[in-house]
This record gives C-alpha cells, structure tokens and sequence, in this order.
C-alpha cells in the first residue's frame, strides 16, 4: 500500500485498527511513533548496486490505555512527514514489536489495515547459481501424454 492509498482510506474511517498476519489485532491503544523516509543502498549477492526507498510507520504499545489515535490525527502526521521530510507517494513498510521488531507490508480488507508479512529473497539468482523453480506437474497428467505400452503400441 502506497502513501495515497493509506491517506484515501483514512478520510472515510471513524476508527482505525492493524490486524496481524495471524488475525489478531494490535492493541487500540497503539501509537504511530514514527512515520518517516528509509533509503536502503545495498549491492545484491550478484554485485548489483541497488537502492530502496519505503515510506516507514513505528507501532507502539503503552501503558497509555485511555489514548486511542484517531484517522485525522494519523493524516495529519502523514502530511506533515511528507511535507518535511520531502517523502514522495511510497509504498509503506510498518515497524511492529514482537518477540523482536518486525518488518510487515499493509494492505487493507475494507474494516483493517492488514500488517502483511515481509519475505527475503535472492535478487540475483541467475549470478549465483540458483536454479529456477521448476514447475510442478502431476503424475496423472505425464501419464496422459505417454505412449501407450497396449500390444502393438510400440513400447516394448
């Protein structure tokens, strides 16, 4: 989800609420703590140089158990971060407390944000010797295709 798609849903919610990948929700008395630019330089296992740039929100849990933050609260943040901090329309990576922090994509299911999970992944498999996935076919289907062993066919 991009920095527009979040703030379009955000104008037409009363409340909002992050469910996590295993469906239960975070806490509604979270805070967005940060919302803010990450720039990722790196060079791939294949010597690519390679640049990321994700719009990034911090959830975080107090004790603050009266503290609900409202949308309008939240779209002003959002504003403010992309008016500072020169933040263009990206797409968003979600910081969320664990067992240690956790990276989560977010989607939305029309009532929550959806933290999604994040995978790694080899960026150049064809420089390191990864071989591509082949497809998987049914035993059923190769039998289909076969000659047929039937006297005369051939096959013996």
């Amino acid at each position: 989800m991009k920095l527009s798609e979040i703030k379009s849903k955000l104008r037409s919610l009363e409340t909002i609420a992050f469910q996590l990948p295993n469906g239960t929700l975070v806490p509604n008395h979270f805070h967005v703590t940060e919302v803010g630019k990450i720039t990722k330089n790196f060079i791939d296992c294949g010597g690519t140089v390679r640049s990321e740039n994700v719009a990034n929100f911090q959830l975080w849990e107090a004790d603050d158990y009266d503290h609900r933050l409202h949308p309008e609260k939240l779209l002003s943040i959002i504003e403010l971060s992309e008016k500072v901090l020169n933040i263009e329309d990206l797409e968003i990576e979600v910081e969320y407390q664990s067992d240690t922090i956790g990276k989560y994509g977010l989607d939305f299911d029309g009532t929550n944000f959806l933290l999604t999970s994040k995978l790694t992944d080899c960026l150049a498999k064809d420089k390191c010797g990864i071989p591509e996935q082949k497809p998987k076919l049914k035993f059923s289907d190769l039998q289909n295709d076969a000659p047929s062993c039937e006297p005369g066919s051939g096959c013996c």
